[in-house]
């Protein structure tokens, strides 16, 4: 980073990233050389050069990304992409936006506010551990400065997008609702042609001799065959029993436990349904295709319509505070979470038992009125819980002037600049600003002043 009348911002770890891009040119390289001497690019020494050569262009990118600022604005690019610039009169705040990784790391980016209400998120600087942070605000703070040099900043104050605040966009979870929801659609769609398929099975007799070869499909025809062997899957590995002389078919497809319990050369007879074999009868084990049934494929719609519960309630909580400002946390979703939770109790039961539709019989249609009352009476605490409250001016305590410091007791998390090795025991507010002292007053003997950036 080079401070000054411009900041300059590029990868931290540039010598890792050339040497991959050199691996990316040895591969792009040996593809194109292997190609040339084979002529097919049906070729593993072709197929992992080109693999290198894509993943160096990738770090190629990452070794030439740099961000830049000065007194015309931000402007980022790489060499493999076109630069942006941003001016300084477009951008309206510089915020900081926290990522969260698969295993709860987080991570730092600068993102940029403009005027017109759009965010874009700088690629750089990124900070993703304890030792990036000094870097990163020092980029953080060198990039203020000159907005407030050479634009006209809307607030001093620094404002950080969280995963529960505010200004976070809600496009992932509308995203995920809606998935969700076709999911949920689609399985209860599938609910009839799974129950009647599982009917026309049960349901199903033998052909008769002179039932006609169109009509052969809906009854059930028996064929005798021999195991020619078995082939027992590992893991998510199908499971197969083969045929002698492939007759009447190579090979099929059958449970695990199906596979173990026949073994080379078991006379067996296989029963065909709707043109597949759907029963293989031994001496010894008999195997079943297994019928989804209409109520597990209901119980599945019912519990994909639940879980888009949850991102709706996302979205409706962040509906519900729009109009506070970004930084500030929004209720939790957990009363909503809730009442979800109880609604399946009740729910997919009833699902399962009458995935058709309710019967006319009063046992049912109680279950699902007192069920859904249920509901509707826990909704109510939950949308009392999860409502907006405005902040409200703070008090003076008893006793106590408005001009008069109040020391707030505090528990300090972490070392920081003005409060090394948990010098601070509390907080004083009052005329003068904000400190650390490690006494509860009165008076400001061997106050630390908290940054207003904090």
């Amino acid at each position: 980073m080079t401070v000054g009348q411009e900041v300059s911002v590029r990868s931290p770890r540039r010598r890792p990233l050339w040497v991959c891009v050199g691996v990316g040119a040895a591969g792009a390289v040996l593809a194109a050389g292997r190609l040339v001497y084979s002529g097919t690019f049906v070729d593993w020494w072709v197929g992992g050069g080109l693999l290198a050569a894509l993943m160096g262009v990738a770090f190629l990118h990452g070794v030439t990304l740099e961000v830049c600022a000065g007194a015309y604005g931000v402007r980022y690019g790489s060499l493999l992409r076109r630069h942006r610039s941003v001016p300084w009169d477009d951008i309206a705040d510089l915020r900081v936006h926290i990522q969260y990784g698969r295993h709860g790391e987080e991570y730092f980016r600068v993102g940029v506010l403009l005027r017109d209400g759009r965010t874009r998120r700088l690629p750089l600087p990124v900070s993703g551990s304890r030792d990036d942070r000094p870097d990163f605000d020092a980029t953080l703070d060198a990039l203020r400065a000159l907005h407030r040099r050479h634009g006209r900043p809307e607030s001093d104050h620094l404002v950080v997008i969280s995963k529960r605040v505010a200004g976070r966009g809600i496009a992932v979870p509308v995203f995920l609702c809606v998935l969700l929801l076709a999911g949920a659609g689609l399985a209860a769609w599938f609910v009839p042609v799974a129950g009647a398929t599982k009917e026309a099975w049960t349901s199903a007799v033998p052909c008769a001799a002179g039932t006609p070869s169109a009509e052969r499909r809906e009854c059930l025809t028996t064929l005798d065959a021999v195991v020619a062997g078995t082939e027992v899957g590992r893991g998510k590995r199908p499971s197969r029993l083969y045929f002698a002389d492939g007759r009447p078919l190579d090979r099929l497809t059958v449970s695990r436990d199906g596979a173990q319990a026949f073994r080379a050369g078991d006379p067996v007879e296989l029963t065909v349904w709707r043109g597949q074999v759907r029963v293989v009868a031994g001496e010894h084990h008999v195997w079943r295709e297994n019928f989804t049934s209409a109520g597990s494929v209901a119980v599945v719609a019912a519990a994909l319509a639940l879980a888009a519960g949850w991102p709706g309630a996302r979205v409706l909580v962040h509906r519900r505070g729009r109009r506070l400002p970004d930084d500030e946390v929004l209720p939790s979703v957990l009363p909503f979470l809730g009442v979800l939770a109880v609604t399946a109790v009740w729910l997919l039961p009833l699902c399962y038992l009458h995935p058709m539709g309710l019967p006319a019989s009063a046992g049912p249609l109680a279950w699902a009125g007192a069920g859904t009352l249920g509901t509707l009476v826990l909704l109510v605490p939950a949308w009392r819980a999860t409502r907006i409250r405005p902040p409200r001016p703070a008090a003076a305590p008893p006793g106590k002037s408005a001009g008069e410091d109040v020391f707030l007791a505090a528990r300090f998390l972490e070392s920081t600049d003005y409060n090394p090795n948990h010098f601070g025991t509390h907080v004083v507010l009052g005329d003068g600003p904000p400190a650390v002292v490690p006494h509860p007053g009165p008076g400001r003997f061997a106050a630390r002043p908290i940054p207003v950036r904090r």
